[in-house]
């Protein structure tokens, strides 16, 4: 078989599995799931959180086994946190009573949404090409905001709307897809972003298991 079958790619691969499952849950008949496909997206945010040290953890990778890591990350960021946040605006927007954007908006935006992850998942490869050549293994900056800043984003903004819905009794589920489309521009604007450190990525992890424990209370508990 062709590729590289070691423990280097299984938490890519798990993030990915993830992805899927989250995809057919927010599109399958009868009453879309949007809030257990996004405990699955913020499933795959942990997985990619350590896929990469993971595989460096690994001696004697060969340049072929590092460029397919590189490769087969991005693919699968693409699905995770590409196609997976669209697909749980599509369930947002097919909940009964929910709101009232006009189809061809929704495909347009998600359209817009997908096409920026790709354009910003294609420069990282081959920024990344080019700082391998250079002789440097790590970089300290982002251009642009990194795709998987998805896993985060998304969950934060449903975790509001349901805030909003109990306590106010508005609903904001519209601006998810204007949000997707702010997302869109940022994953390919021409800015700087630090790589977060140690620190900050426990930081980051202690927000999604936050907002995974409130999310389930908001729709299980209260």
């Amino acid at each position: 078989m062709i590729g590289f079958y070691d423990y280097t790619v299984i938490l890519t691969y798990a993030s990915l599995v993830s992805a899927v499952v989250g995809v057919f849950v927010s599109l399958c008949g009868g009453i879309p799931h949007p809030y257990i496909s996004i405990f699955l997206l913020l499933f795959s945010g942990l997985c990619d959180a350590f896929d990469g040290r993971v595989a460096r953890s690994k001696k004697n990778r060969t340049k072929s086994m590092c460029n397919f890591g590189i490769q087969i990350d991005s693919l699968c960021d693409l699905v995770a946190f590409g196609v997976l946040p669209v697909c749980i605006g599509y369930a947002m927007w097919q909940i009964p009573g929910g709101f009232t954007i006009p189809a061809p908006v929704v495909v347009a935006v998600s359209c817009l949404y997908v096409l920026g992850g790709v354009i910003r998942l294609a420069y990282f490869n081959v920024t990344e090409d080019e700082l391998q050549a250079s002789g440097k293994t790590k970089r300290e900056f982002y251009s642009g905001l990194p795709i998987t800043s998805a896993s985060l984003i998304f969950p934060t903004f449903a975790l509001v709307n349901w805030l909003v819905f109990k306590y106010c009794q508005v609903n904001i589920s519209w601006m998810y897809h204007v949000l997707m489309l702010v997302v869109a521009f940022a994953f390919v604007g021409k800015f700087k972003l630090r790589k977060p450190g140690n620190k900050a990525l426990m930081v980051m992890m202690g927000i999604g298991l936050l907002e995974a424990v409130l999310l389930v209370l908001s729709k299980y508990v209260f």
